[in-house]
């Protein structure tokens, strides 16, 4: 079984649920304990933590997942109908690749029975496991990375948290639709890396460019499959992280709502968040993301894939050379693309499909403007 590869919660953590109240999380979830495995057949959220770190060039070697378990059982709940299951700890394997291989065949059995996995990671390398998850799926995967740096590496280069993302690139098979970068600085990244993520049609959005206008991610994570958070993507004076210092980036306020952003796309099925430094402090905005995601969940309005088109409105735009189809949802007011299906014998969309989008994007396409995202879209489906 899958679930032979996880380690029960810690005693202590047992101990620290038992004196809280009955109204706080730790008392509402359910537990993987010596004596009983939780019923995966009824929950719908699992939380997983995943003791490896050997993907961080950094002196913390172990990861410790009490604090966070604490800050997180320690919060109350909105007002929340999902069962959430804590099914413990992945173990370091002897080889990372071990470690690799626990984590995919969890993943993916969780994904199988429609259950959103939350992991809490040591290095971001781990973000390479939870993408080939999707394998056996035989799905294209759309992967945000909430992230300061595009961590892309040398083809030679063994994979690490800061170079995962070349071998999800040139690895076979190849599933990934689309690749996009929530919060990047430019500082941290060479100009031929911002240039390669042009050339692959990738997307990425400046820190400034979301700490301006939040909303702009909204649609990005609303086509996401899985979304990979690295902790120093929050600056310090926020996340309590005096280890990996970071004088600028997301603050506590932002960094919730792009989790509550995943939590509420009806297609997020796997959400990461790692880097963890293992102090008391930083696991308290740890606790709090994880509890944005939460109720993003539960403001899921299960507009993907399209229902019944009587809940759209559509607005046909015609460009010079294009006739741009867009959809408004009755219910939600967001808005979609539609990307036509083009027929060459290798494209990835087999179908006409719809991309999500800003009402502001609907907006240039009547100024005759070509929305970025529905080209670069267009362009990985025609080559």
């Amino acid at each position: 079984m899958e679930f032979d590869f996880l380690a029960p919660v810690n005693t202590e953590i047992l101990d620290f649920i038992s004196g809280l109240s009955s109204q706080q999380l730790g008392s509402k979830i359910v537990l993987h304990t010596e004596k009983q495995f939780p019923d995966v057949n009824k929950i719908k959220i699992a939380l997983i933590g995943v003791l490896e770190n050997r993907g961080n060039n950094t002196s913390i070697s172990e990861v410790d997942l009490m604090a966070a378990r604490k800050e997180l059982y320690g919060l109350y709940p909105g007002n929340w109908d999902a069962s959430i299951a804590d099914l413990g700890d992945i173990l370091a394997g002897n080889t990372v690749e071990d470690t690799y291989f626990a984590l995919r065949k969890v993943a993916l059995a969780l994904i199988k029975k429609k259950i959103i996995p939350i992991i809490i990671g040591g290095s971001q390398d781990l973000t390479y496991a939870l993408y080939r998850a999707y394998d056996d799926l035989e799905q294209m995967v759309n992967l945000v990375a909430i992230d300061s740096k595009f961590d892309f590496g040398k083809e030679s280069e063994e994979v690490s948290a800061t170079s995962y993302l070349t071998k999800i690139i040139i690895d076979e098979p190849n599933n990934l639709f689309n690749y996009c970068n929530i919060g990047y600085q430019t500082y941290y990244n060479s100009q031929e890396e911002i240039d390669l993520v042009e050339k692959l049609f990738f997307d990425g959005y400046r820190l400034g460019e979301v700490s301006n206008n939040i909303s702009i991610s909204e649609p990005v994570f609303r086509d996401a499959d899985l979304v990979s958070l690295d902790l120093n993507s929050v600056k310090s004076a926020d996340s309590g992280n005096f280890v990996s210092f970071s004088p600028n980036g997301f603050n506590g306020k932002e960094i919730c709502s792009l989790s509550r952003y995943a939590g509420i796309s009806d297609k997020v099925s796997l959400f990461g968040i790692f880097n963890h430094n293992n102090s008391v402090q930083e696991s308290v905005i740890i606790a709090q993301i994880i509890w944005y995601f939460i109720e993003g969940f539960h403001y899921r309005s299960n507009e993907y894939p399209f229902g019944s088109r009587e809940n759209y409105l559509k607005y046909i735009v015609p460009l010079e050379e294009e006739e741009l189809v867009f959809y408004k949802s009755n219910k939600t007011d967001r808005w979609w693309i539609e990307i036509p299906f083009i027929s060459n014998g290798n494209n990835k969309l087999k179908r006409n499909t719809l991309l999500p989008c800003s009402y502001e994007e609907y907006l240039a396409a009547c100024n005759q403007e070509l929305p970025e995202r529905w080209w670069k879209a267009q362009r990985k489906n025609i080559i």
